[in-house]
This record gives structure tokens, sequence and C-alpha cells, in this order.
């Protein structure tokens, strides 16, 4: 694409983007500011391919990436529409080649997109780090430097970071990335020993004899085997501690300064991304919601262009498999609808009869709906008579843009939303008035409607119905919205708002594979299985959760480590390649303790005739890899229940995970 076509497509983005960023405001959002580029295809799979950056290190992965992209692309597998970076200012990609109803609808995920960046605390876990462009960019120069040097081995380099990106999920994703300077903790280490040798006051020359550097080894080697509690960062333990294979000494060495400075890179990176891999459903589903409501209920998306943007959403939503727009947008609005409910629930409940007891014979919904309806000025806005508009309490309208449109500056035609407040969009827009959600307030349960009333002090305060509903917050929903924006993840969104009223409305289940018929089926449908499976989904990144447990294992140098067993098995398989890229960061042997379930035989053959699933046994496993062989023995259960979860970890409450 050319670039007076580039320029082009800008001048035609520029006014929604313009746009798009008052309307966000007007709706509570808060994001950073947004650079957006126009890109061609390739540039997109480019893109893509380098995880949203255009500075990558050099390394195989980025081509395979940019072939699976376009591939997707030519035979139907996906259209990618844009790429936003986390940054302040945060970075769009928009594709030339969309429509304007694509761009528009693009525009305003984006706008939301940034708004979580800039406000969710996962994100600010990484606040130091902000520049990432920048970050990636120093990177890229840095490897690019060490591959051409003379004195290293450019193969050498690729595999090393083969090794490290096998294991790049493998950080603390709960504490704040601190970034270590290589030399650091080595040279700490050494202070700490030489310290120890002056206070024990011995002459240099027994000191050279008798306090050698494989004495100085052994100390080492003792502290990382000295762990108060398990360390869930191993790139950072492995940083610290591990050492690199010499086939020609045919013993661990000292890794080489490019082996840890690589490392510790890589480990960087990893955090970076960490906050978009553990709050992917929260942040896609919140983008989702917000472009939802900016492109169809404000009508973002102008009249000839709504049925284009209703299938681009159709398509985002619609994809198969566990999609995190989807999941995302329904918990999200699940969320407004509760709040709201619960607001309305408890004006109900201050009125002079009322309580939670005779709550659903003596309340009539229909007449609760109309009271609830919007004022009619806010509804529909007449641009030939803003008398209506201006007529409502300030605290709903904007009462400069309402002298401005009346002015004709503004074109309250297509931006009805520029003469309104938050509050009086709030009320525009509140859930449980549309049509989908009608019915919501009336299924409130009995144990909900006992929880309100227990902390209802003035439980008398509206002589009836209509005074209640005219004091009724309509900001609920979205306030609660913005609370839960801040403080959550994936893991605790799930955990916290993932209710059976939820599972069942939506019709979620599980699905298993049946050892009896061999294929996928419907295992469950009930809440707390639908719930456990989706948290399992989700806990770190969806992958194996794995801790060093021992650098000093039986005393003898080598790493133990352990699989956090939530009833999940390993596969093996894949346990053992992985083993062999730690094994590279270690240099010496290493164990892995898991559980596997194992199922007997002619159990199994009964349980085939029976059209049951076999009960399986777990039993304790470990995995040994010494830089040639393989060796899987079992393990009684006492080494292995600090391995087992137990029902906590299913239930792990967001204050908890927060504290």
């Amino acid at each position: 694409m050319n670039e007076r076509t580039k320029l082009g497509e800008a001048e035609l983005v520029r006014e929604p983007v313009v746009e798009a960023r008052k309307l966000a405001k007007k709706l509570g959002l808060d994001p950073y500011p947004v650079k957006y580029w126009i890109i061609d295809y390739d540039e997109m799979n480019e893109l893509i391919a380098y995880d949203g950056f255009q500075e990558r290190y050099p390394h195989w992965r980025w081509g395979m990436k940019y072939d699976r992209q376009q591939k997707q692309g030519q035979y139907g597998g996906g259209k990618a529409f844009e790429i936003v970076i986390n940054d302040d200012p945060a970075h769009a990609f928009l594709q030339e080649s969309n429509s304007l109803a694509d761009q528009k609808a693009v525009i305003t995920h984006v706008e939301a997109h940034s708004d979580f960046f800039a406000n969710n605390r996962w994100y600010g876990m990484f606040a130091e780090e902000l520049d990432a462009a920048a970050l990636l960019e120093r990177h890229a120069d840095r490897i690019g430097e060490i591959m051409s040097d003379p004195e290293i081995d450019r193969e050498e380099v690729e595999k090393w970071i083969d090794s490290v990106l096998c294991l790049q999920d493998n950080i603390d994703q709960h504490v704040a990335f601190k970034r270590q300077d290589v030399g650091d903790d080595e040279e700490r280490e050494t202070d700490e020993l030489a310290q120890k040798l002056a206070e024990m006051d011995v002459s240099e020359e027994v000191r050279n004899e008798v306090f050698d550097d494989e004495w100085v080894e052994e100390q080492e080697e003792r502290r990382a085997g000295e762990l108060d509690e398990p360390e869930k960062d191993l790139l950072a333990f492995l940083r610290d501690h591990g050492k690199a294979f010499d086939p020609e000494e045919e013993r661990a060495v000292e890794m080489e300064s490019w082996q840890r400075e690589v490392l510790e890179m890589l480990r960087a990176e990893s955090y970076y991304f960490a906050a978009q891999k553990s709050t992917k459903v929260m942040n896609e589903g919140w983008a989702a919601y917000w472009e939802s409501m900016m492109m169809g209920e404000e009508a973002f998306a102008g009249t000839d262009e709504f049925l284009e943007y209703a299938d681009h959403q159709a398509r985002v939503l619609g994809s198969p498999g566990l999609n995190p727009y989807k999941l995302g947008k329904q918990l999200w609005e699940y969320i407004e609808n509760t709040e709201n409910r619960r607001e309305v629930a408890r004006k109900l409940l201050r009125v002079e009869g009322i309580t939670w007891r005779n709550f659903h014979d003596v309340v009539d919904f229909d007449r609760v709906m109309e009271l609830l309806e919007p004022d009619p000025a806010l509804d529909g806005i007449d641009p030939d008579d803003l008398g209506g508009v201006a007529d409502l309490p300030d605290e709903k309208v904007d009462r400069e843009a309402i002298d401005r449109a009346m002015a004709g500056e503004i074109d309250v035609r297509e931006h009805p939303w520029k003469v309104l407040t938050y509050e009086g969009l709030a009320e525009r827009h509140f859930s449980l008035c549309k049509l989908q959600n009608r019915g919501f307030l009336e299924s409130v349960n009995q144990e909900d409607l006992e929880h309100y009333a227990r902390y209802l002090v003035d439980d008398a305060r509206y002589d009836d119905v209509e005074e209640a509903i005219a004091d009724v917050e309509y900001t609920a929903g979205w306030d609660q919205m913005y609370e839960v924006r801040a403080s959550h993840n994936d893991v605790t969104f799930l955990d916290g708002f993932l209710t059976k009223e939820f599972v069942v409305d939506n019709d979620y289940f599980t699905y298993e594979f049946s050892q009896t018929t061999g294929d996928y089926r419907v295992a469950s449908t009930e809440y707390e299985d639908v719930k456990k499976k989706l948290m399992l989904q989700f806990t770190n990144f969806g992958k194996p959760t794995v801790a060093v447990y021992d650098g000093n294992y039986r005393n003898r140098n080598e790493l133990l480590l352990g699989h956090h067993y939530n009833g999940v098995m390993l596969d093996i398989d894949q346990a053992q390649r992985t083993l062999e890229r730690i094994y590279d960061l270690w240099g010496r042997p290493v164990n892995l303790k898991t559980i596997v379930k194992e199922v007997d035989e002619r159990d199994a053959e009964i349980a085939r005739r029976r059209d049951r699933e076999p009960e399986p046994e777990e039993q304790g496993k470990l995995i040994r890899y010494d830089g040639e062989e393989f060796e899987i023995s079992d393990l009684p259960w006492g080494e292995v229940e600090d391995i087992a979860a137990t029902e906590v970890d299913y239930d792990t409450k967001p204050d908890e995970w927060l504290a």
C-alpha cells in the first residue's frame, strides 16, 4: 500500500478516533492516550508474529508465527482487525483493508483496552518497564549483538533461547516485577562468603588451602537448597543458581555472562506479557462490552454501518471453543445486572411493609420496571427540541454541551451522548430495563434478599415504591464494574463472579475424554464442576504450575521441581521434553515430582462393559533426567502430599489473592 493511500485512510479515521475518545470518557473510561497507525495486510501479519511489536530478537519462531497467521487469513481461519499494545501511550495498529465500520469497531474496542491497561492493578505490576517497545527493542539489539559476536556460537545462542522460552510462563505472576542485574546475586554471595571467612580470623595460607574454589562452590550449592518455601519464579532461580553442562569437561560449569544476560532479558519479557495472559477474559470482555455500548447502543456505527458492525461482532463473539470475548462480555454484563438488581432490591426493602420474606409476594414488578424506565428526555433526545433535556437535573446533563448544541455547534442527531453526563448515560442505558434482562430483578433469590436486608439499618425509609425507585442510583452497575476492573485478574474474576445463576442462565457445561468410549462426552452441567474446570484453565495461564522445592536434592546438587497437582495430570512425554530444556539451564540432573492417575486394566474392562468410567488411583511419581536418560519411579504419598491441591485451591477468594 503506498503512503498516499495510508494518509487517506488515516484522514478517514481521524474523526472517529477523536469522537470515540470523547465518548469513552463520557462513559467513565479513563484510557491512556492512544497512537493509531495504519498498516497493510503483510505488516499486520508481521506485527502479530512479533506479538504486536516491530522489533524482536532474532529467532525462528517469529517466522513460524508469521506463516501460520498468513495461512489463517488465506484459508478463512480468521481475520486480524487490530493490534493494541499496553504502553503509555498505547499503540494501536489498524489494517487498511478494514471497512470504516470495522475501523470504528476497532477504535472503540481499543479505547476500552487502553482504559484496562491504565487502571488494572495487574498491568501496574510492570509499570516501571512500561515503555515496552523500547524495552523489547533494547533486548532485540543486545541479543543481535550476542549472536554476531565471533567468539559466540550463534546456534548455541538459539538453543539457549529455545530452552528459556520453554519455561517462559514459569514466573511468579502474583508479585511485581523487579529487574535483576545478572551480576548482583553472584557478587552478593561472594561478599557474604568473604565476610564469613574474615570473621573466622584464619590465615591466608589456611584460607587458600581449606576454603578453595570447590569449598566455595559447595556453599553456593548448599544455599541453593535452602528454601523456606517453594520458589515459583523458576527462571529467576535458574538465573541465580543454574549452570551450563560442558560436554568436554563432562561437568557443570558457570554460565557464560551472555547466557545469564539472555535468560534475564527473556524473563523480563515474560513478566511484561504475564499481565495480558492473566487478564485475557477480563480484558477482551471489557473491550467487547464497551465497544458494543458505543457502536450499538450509542449508535457510533452509522445507520448504513450497523448491519456490517453486527456481523463483525457476531464473528468475534461466535468463534468456537472457550471464547474469552464471549465469556468476558457475559460476565461483565452479569456483574452489571447483579449490582443494579442489588441496588433496586435494597431500595425496595426499605419501603414500609416490604421485607425479604414477602418480597416476591407484595412487589409489583411490572410497576417497578415502569418506574425504572429512563426519563423520556434521556431515552430519546430530540435534536429539534432540546428543552426536555435542558430541564433535567444538573447531574444528568452537560450544560455547556447543551448550550453549544442549541447554537448548532454540536450535532445531537449524530452524537446525542455529548449533552449528557456519566450519570445521565448510566440512566439512559440502565441494564435492568433492557429487553434481554426483563425478569432479572424478579429472579432474585431469598438468600440474596436476606443478605441485602441484614445490613439495612433504616428499613422503613420510604413510604411507597415510587419514592424508593426515585432514589435508585443508576450508576451502581457501572461503578461496580470499574471497581472490579481495577483489582482483579481472570482467576479472581471467575472465582468471584461465576455463580450458579450465571452458569445455568448461559448453559455452560464441562466435557471430558471418556476412557470407556474413546471420545469426548458432556461430563457435567453442575455449577461447581463448571467453575472448577474454568478456574483450572486460567490458573497459571492454563499451564501446569511448577515450582522449585530443592536446589540440592538428596544432597547431590540436583534440582527438585514439584508439579502443583490439581486433579489434572501432566503429559508425561511433554514433561520429559521440558526437563531436557531445564537440564540445559541447570547443568546437573533434574527431578520432577508429580501425581498421576492409574487405572487397573481389569477395572477398566469392567467399567467398559457397564458403560461407566473406571475409578483411577492417584500415585506419586518422580521423573529424573541426568542429561542422557529418564528414570520414572514411584513416590510414597508422604513425599507428594505437599503438591496435591486441596479444596482451598479451587475456591480462592479475591481478597486472599490481593492481600
